[in-house]
Parts: C-alpha cells; structure tokens; sequence
C-alpha cells in the first residue's frame, strides 16, 4: 500500500535506443542539449563504467529484463535474439508479485516477436501497456505513422520503417502523434496522480529515439530547427540497401541535426515524468534509472566520444552506456562511480526495493546496485570521483563472433575474422567491429583500444588468465 512508499519506492525505467555516450551536455557536449538528463544525473549517481550486455538492442534487452545473460538460452545476435524462456524470471513479473502495478510503454524489441507471444508485455507481468513490435519492421519503428491507413500507403516499405498500427495491452490501435510523445503521455497516465491507497508501481518507458531513421519529425519540429523534410523510402525509386546508403552516416544531409533533434525532444520528455514526480509529490518516494540498449550508432551520427568504437562492436563504444540511477535520500546526489555495473543489475536492484522475494531456483547475474552506490557516497559531489566499490570483477560479452572480458583493470577483446561479419558490417553499417585479439589496459580514465595500444604480446599471462575466464564462462552460459 502507500504507506510504505518511502521503503517500496516507485520504480521508473527509461529506456531509449542508441544513445551515443557522449551526447549529454553534462559531458561537454558542444552540440547535444539535455538538460533534464543532466538534471537526473545531479539528483542521482551516474555510473561512468555502466554496460549493457550486447552492442545491439534485441539481445542486450532481453539480459536486462531477465536479469540474466541472454547467451542462457542461447541469445548472441540479430539471428539467435529472443524473449526469456518461461522458467527465467523477468522483472515484471517479479514486482508485480511483490504487489507493484506495472506498465510498459514503448518499443518491444527482444527478438522475432510476433502478436501474443510471450514477448509481449502482457504476457509476462505488465498489467498496462501500449507499445510497437519492432521485430515485426527490422528493428524500427516509425516515430509517426501507425495506422492501418499509412501501413497500406507505405506498401512494400512498411516493414522498412514500422508503420504498423501499435499495440495496446495487446489490441491494435492507431496512433499518429510523435511516439516519444506517446509513450510519455500514456505512461504519465498510468503513473496516476498517487495517494495513499495506490499500490506502488513500476513503470518502464522504452524510448524508440533516438533510433535511425531520426529525419522523421512532426512539421513543427523541423520547421523550430529550419531542417528540411526528407522522404522515407519509396519502393518504387530505387533498390532498399542503395537507399538506404545514403540515408545513414556519411551521407545524410543534416544526419546530426535530425539525431540531436530526436534527442532533445526525448531530453524534453523526460523532463516531463520528472516534472509529474515533483507535482504529484512522489519523487523522493521514486527510484528512476536511465539507460540506453546499446552503444551510439556510427549510422545514426550518435557520438561516444572519448570511446573507441560503435554499435555493433565489442569495443567500450558499442557496451558503455550513458547509466543514471536516481533516488533522492538513498541513492546519493551528485555522485561518479567507477564501479562496473550491467543493466543484469537492474532486477536485483528492483527486487530489493520492493522487498520482493526471488526463487532460490532463480537464474541471476546481476547484482544489487546499493554496494555501488554506498560506495560512490564518498566522492564528494561534482567530482570525477574514483569509487569502484560494489561492481562486478568481470564482465562477459558474446556475440557468436566477437567475445569480450572486461575488468576493472583489463579488456581482452576477440573477433574471428573468418564470419564475414566485420566486411558485411563495415559495408552496410559503416562500423568496423576490429579482428583479431587484442588486449588494452582499461581503468579508469583509460579509453584507449587502438591496435597500438593492445599489449597482449606483453603480457601473455593476463591474456591467458581472461582467456580462461571467458572459457569457464561461457561453458556456464551453455543453453542446457
């Protein structure tokens, strides 16, 4: 009930998609604008070695809602993704358990999900939800259109851009307003006004921007940026993947224009569920975490700066992520932790909040936030800061093709070059994912993964011991 809402908070989950690292003004940003972002990260902690678990959005969701490693049944890339298995805990299910209402707003995308499969949040634990099935249109959906109307004008590139109607507690229904509009007003509806009879709630947003194809903007917004409007892709004028060339990074006009445009109004959004926790009273009684699904995107113009590397890859660009934990009383205000942390952490997290109660037979790798937090309490406030207490000893990422160990100290870093996937990646997404093993001193403030800066022949024996970690690992990780 609500009163026990100082011990259960509310919990708001916000997640957007391919939000480039270094796109924060609070980082020195000299182009992207966000200041109720910044605003989060003064009244919270931001975990500077915050990851998730893969470089692209289908796996590294379904580690993070699962609180498990995704590569446990058997999630690695594109072609493998899917939604946990029914045995596997997610944590809607494990608040709602706990007495929390739960509601989910945004973009599914865990894998090939189809209509009323279990990847649909109503089908594993959100009791509300209004949301687009991205693994139906290539991982995209579109930020204006959906209605069966503009699904038939589009024709054969529906699929390309999403236009299909969206889903509400899975029932079809169309929208035609900006989506990250959308998703904030429905879920501002569902966080209610509070009160004291209102069960605690958890509340997931799950952002579409600032995704490709950015360009899609309502008319008022291009025309407050003097941007011009630019066409989707017509079937009928030219072959998808040509196309689709020259819509991405290098060769879009106005590309970083369109991105940080998505990104201020998602900035502007948030500042509106900020805004609804201080009017209602609820914000010191709330839990709010922020983070992206994966590394900025080289096609998207997203920036990571100073990390090497994009979506897509293994390097600290492609599973560093922009990571804000806030809770004003508990969690402390105007910290830096170097603590690594995982979106894994995030279930752990929730479900000791809730004073929730976990299976014993539960799969878990993630791991109670608070350690991190208690720890960077003291770095003073508006420092760099240097606590690493409470994080992980390692960290795993694998791909199929490329497999990462990430330490405290070390990141042993590998792609079999053999796939085909670095040609195909580099030609069709711009990014080069590297080949080869590699191994870079990673502490903090070290951001270095050149192959000048690898030292794997100078220190075989550091490679030989996260060689074997990766190998125990992933012998774990075995889909039974």
């Amino acid at each position: 009930m609500r009163s026990d809402a100082p011990d259960r908070p509310d919990i708001l989950l916000i997640v957007s998609d391919d939000h480039g690292y270094a796109d924060r003004s609070a980082r020195g940003s000299t182009d992207a604008r966000t200041p109720h972002l910044d605003r989060l990260a003064r009244e919270g902690t931001v975990f500077d070695q915050g990851y998730v678990t893969a470089p692209i959005c289908s796996p590294s969701r379904a580690g993070l809602i699962a609180g498990a490693h995704q590569q446990r049944w058997g999630a690695r890339w594109f072609d493998t993704s899917a939604f946990p298995p029914p045995h596997q805990p997610v944590i809607p299910e494990v608040l709602q358990q706990a007495g929390y209402r739960t509601g989910y707003f945004g973009k599914v995308h865990y894998g090939p999900e189809r209509p009323g499969d279990r990847a649909c949040p109503e089908n594993h634990g959100f009791d509300e939800s209004l949301y687009g099935l991205a693994g139906l249109s290539m991982g995209r959906l579109h930020y204006l259109h959906h209605s069966r109307a503009a699904a038939e004008e589009y024709g054969e590139a529906a699929p390309a851009h999403g236009v299909d109607p969206l889903r509400e507690n899975g029932r079809e229904v169309e929208c035609e307003q900006h989506l990250t509009v959308e998703f904030t007003d429905r879920a501002l509806e569902f966080m209610g006004e509070g009160g004291e009879e209102q069960d605690p709630y958890f509340c997931m947003v799950a952002y579409n921007a600032v995704h490709n194809f950015a360009w899609q903007l309502p008319q008022d917004e291009l025309d407050a940026r003097a941007l011009p409007r630019h066409d989707d892709f017509d079937p009928a004028s030219t072959d998808y993947l040509d196309w689709y060339d020259g819509a991405i990074s290098p060769r879009l006009e106005h590309g970083r224009e369109y991105y940080l445009a998505q990104l201020e109004i998602m900035d502007r959004e948030i500042g509106r569920l900020l805004d609804h926790l201080e009017a209602t009273g609820r914000r010191e009684s709330t839990l709010v975490v922020y983070l992206t699904d994966n590394g900025g995107s080289t096609c998207n113009y997203g920036d990571n700066a100073p990390l090497a590397g994009t979506k897509y890859s293994l390097f600290e660009g492609g599973v560093r992520v922009p990571f804000l934990v806030s809770w004003p009383g508990t969690v402390p205000a105007g910290a830096r932790s170097q603590a690594l942390v995982s979106s894994l952490d995030l279930l752990p997290t929730f479900a000791a909040a809730a004073g929730a109660d976990l299976s014993p037979a539960a799969v878990l790798d993630g791991r109670d936030l608070r350690t991190a937090w208690e720890a960077a309490a003291s770095t003073p406030a508006g420092a760099s800061g240097a606590a690493d207490g409470g994080g992980h000893e390692a960290l795993h990422f694998d791909t199929g093709f490329q497999w990462a160990v990430r330490t405290p100290r070390w990141k042993l870093r590998w792609v079999d070059a053999s796939t085909g996937h670095r040609e195909h990646l580099l030609a069709v997404e711009h990014t080069d994912i590297g080949g080869g093993l590699s191994l870079v001193p990673l502490g903090p403030g070290e951001h270095d993964e050149s192959v000048a800066a690898d030292v794997s022949a100078q220190h075989p024996e550091v490679v030989a011991e996260l060689t074997a970690l990766h190998e125990q690992w992933a012998e774990q990780m075995a889909p039974a």
